[in-house]
């Protein structure tokens, strides 16, 4: 299997930022850790392995990126707002840096983004900023609420990258609306142990995707899915050959 360490430093966060490139051809991921985590967590978790076939197989290729949760979402840092800069940092660098470098190793072709837990919010995030970069997003695990990291606290950056605030204000006709409806728009969750934010926060994001007019499946799994990476490894082999019969005209 191909497998490519990358340094790439970030201007918008002034640090050497680290990517791993798995697979030579393919669907490409932008893929996001779970919270705090760096861009190792895929393969020292598994999910790699589990992926083994669909990578050597040409089939899917993953770029997957260092979090800087522990500076932004997490509660490390007590001043609130200096937490919502660096997730406003930590975004341009995925939009203005690092996806120049996947779209020259895609040769043009739009990625989808995925995430597990934190990394889901992350992967749904880019793609309702910027819905001209991305072909979609696998968000599987997440926790689609602000206030559970910041306590009810919010600015207008913060605000920015909590699409459970700013989508209720997005008029039905924005052009954005529009661009979502291209997309492969996914977004899992068990219902069982640790979900509970999780199922709570994405039906309140499919009420407003029904209000919109935006196309997104959001699949509640049973009671016995666990917020976990054993349950993350059967949803990506669920969804993975359904994006990739779609992709070839299927």
């Amino acid at each position: 299997m191909y497998r490519e360490e990358i340094t790439q430093y970030s201007q918008s966060l002034s640090r050497d930022m680290h990517i791993i490139a798995y697979g030579h051809a393919g669907l490409p991921f932008l893929a996001f850790p779970t919270q705090d985590s760096p861009c190792t967590n895929y393969e020292e978790f598994g999910m790699i392995d589990c992926l083994k076939e669909f990578l050597e197989n040409g089939q899917i290729r993953l770029f997957v990126v260092d979090s800087v949760d522990k500076e932004s979402w997490s509660e490390g840092d007590p001043d609130k707002g200096r937490r919502a800069w660096m997730q406003e940092q930590y975004f341009h660098y995925i939009t203005d840096e690092l996806m120049p470098m996947i779209l020259e190793r895609t040769g043009g072709e739009l990625p989808m983004t995925t995430g597990l837990s934190m990394g889901a919010n992350h992967a749904l995030l880019v793609l309702l900023r910027r819905p001209d970069l991305f072909a979609g997003c696998l968000s599987l695990s997440g926790v689609y609420d602000s206030d559970v990291f910041f306590g009810g606290w919010m600015n207008d950056t913060l605000y920015m990258n909590s699409p459970e605030r700013f989508l209720p204000n997005m008029p039905a006709d924005h052009p954005y609306v529009a661009l979502y409806n291209q997309k492969r728009i996914i977004l899992c969750v068990g219902q069982g142990a640790w979900e509970e934010d999780g199922v709570r926060s994405l039906k309140y994001l499919q009420s407003i995707f029904a209000e919109k007019g935006i196309r997104a499946w959001c699949d509640f799994w049973g009671y016995d899915v666990n917020h976990d990476w054993p349950w993350w490894f059967k949803q990506m082999h669920y969804f993975l050959p359904i994006l990739l019969e779609e992709r070839n005209g299927k």
